[in-house]
């Protein structure tokens, strides 16, 4: 690998970062990660901060959610040597699995995990995505684990859409966010 052109995550983020108005409806600025993930430098600092602050919550097991979240996370565990649990979009896996449905704006979607196989119980687990929107997936994927006996011990995102409540959500959950601005006090 090159020498890495940028100084950090954040620089490597702006950088990298496509931006694409009225994606994927009108008045919303999509914020495309694809670049950074395909940029070996810019995947490398991302991969490294999630592993820190993943490390600083206490991990001893990765939730990758479906599906920018399995790219992060996968390379978040390996990085820590720890495994990998993907945490997948309803009818992705073959039964058994233990369900958990969650609000969007207009239905429900609903989280899997197998039933079987993966020992949940007493677990410390951080949760990985790429960007916190609503929170109602991250929200989700905690009761779900939860349910199973693991416990959520953080969440780390890539980046945050400010205003749309995802934060709040998370009340009282560990969360960092890889791209975060200050915030006004």
């Amino acid at each position: 690998m090159a020498k890495n052109i940028y100084r950090d995550a954040r620089h490597a983020l702006a950088e990298k970062m496509r931006y694409v108005q009225d994606f994927p409806t009108e008045g919303v600025l999509f914020e495309d990660l694809t670049p950074v993930l395909a940029d070996a430098d810019a995947f490398h600092l991302i991969i490294k901060e999630l592993a820190d602050a993943a490390r600083m919550m206490g991990a001893e097991m990765i939730g990758g959610l479906d599906a920018r979240g399995f790219l992060l996370g996968s390379a978040v565990a390996h990085r820590l040597g720890l495994g990998i649990l993907a945490i997948r979009k309803k009818g992705k896996l073959p039964p058994p699995v233990f369900s958990q449905e969650y609000s969007l704006e207009y239905g429900t979607a609903a989280l899997e995990i197998p039933a079987e196989g993966i020992p949940l119980q007493g677990q410390k687990i951080v949760l990985v995505d790429d960007v916190l929107a609503t929170g109602g997936t991250l929200v989700a994927a905690r009761q779900l684990i939860e349910n199973c006996g693991g416990e959520v011990v953080g969440n780390v995102v890539v980046l945050e859409v400010a205003g749309l409540g995802g934060r709040e959500k998370l009340e009282g959950s560990p969360l960092i966010v890889i791209n975060e601005q200050p915030r006004e006090q």
